[in-house]
């Protein structure tokens, strides 16, 4: 084997190793949330703790990693509903996609109000995300779906309200955030709107809220 063939294997080790490092840690966070060691993630993995810290030296910087994949699939999940025939079922489906992902991952929103949230790539996936969501949107308002004064930062915060309205009764009924999801759709119709109170946040408030631990 050359060298140079050599470090390609190398690296694509490398890949291999991170993608079921990140792939392990998330499904550990999804079931137990951010609690769970770095020592029960390698060892669910099946590799030493030196391993993971030298794929991620904290695990502030592990949970931003894992985070930021997470946008990027939602994203890509959006990107996929452009194209769809109908708008308003593209920006539902859309929804449903974000809402669902956070039920069934505990640590998603503790990751997403905590200092997580101020990392590069979790700002940039952040970033990218509501690029899409606005795209969704803004063919959803064109069809007369939604309403006006809806963009695309307004869903995706709104894709935590309906997660977090069926927290509580989660175990019990753990379709009840449909409910809500629906009543968050039909408030965003155009019929029967009012004005808002309050103008969508600004993209220096936003930039803001992802340097402030607590969103605040």
């Amino acid at each position: 084997m050359t060298d140079t063939a050599e470090r390609r294997g190398m690296r694509a080790d490398a890949a291999r190793n991170r993608r079921l490092l990140l792939d392990t840690a998330a499904a550990a966070f999804a079931e137990h949330g951010m609690e769970v060691s770095i020592a029960q993630i390698a060892a669910r993995a099946g590799i030493g703790k030196g391993t993971v810290f030298r794929h991620f030296p904290t695990k502030q910087r592990l949970a931003a990693a894992i985070l930021s994949d997470q946008l990027d699939r939602l994203a890509a999940a959006g990107t996929a509903l452009l194209d769809a025939a109908d708008p308003e079922a593209a920006l539902v489906e859309f929804m449903t996609i974000g809402v669902e992902l956070q039920i069934r991952d505990r640590s998603f929103c503790q990751a997403a109000t905590t200092d997580v949230r101020a990392d590069p790539e979790v700002r940039a996936a952040g970033d990218h995300l509501t690029e899409v969501a606005e795209a969704l949107t803004d063919r959803a308002r064109r069809h007369g779906a939604v309403r006006a004064d809806v963009v695309g930062y307004d869903i995706v915060l709104l894709l935590g309200a309906a997660a977090q309205a069926a927290a509580p009764l989660r175990e019990a009924v753990p379709d009840l955030w449909r409910r809500y999801l629906g009543l968050i759709f039909d408030g965003m119709r155009p019929e029967g709107a009012r004005p808002l109170p309050h103008p969508t946040p600004t993209d220096a408030q936003r930039a803001a809220a992802g340097r402030s631990p607590t969103g605040r």
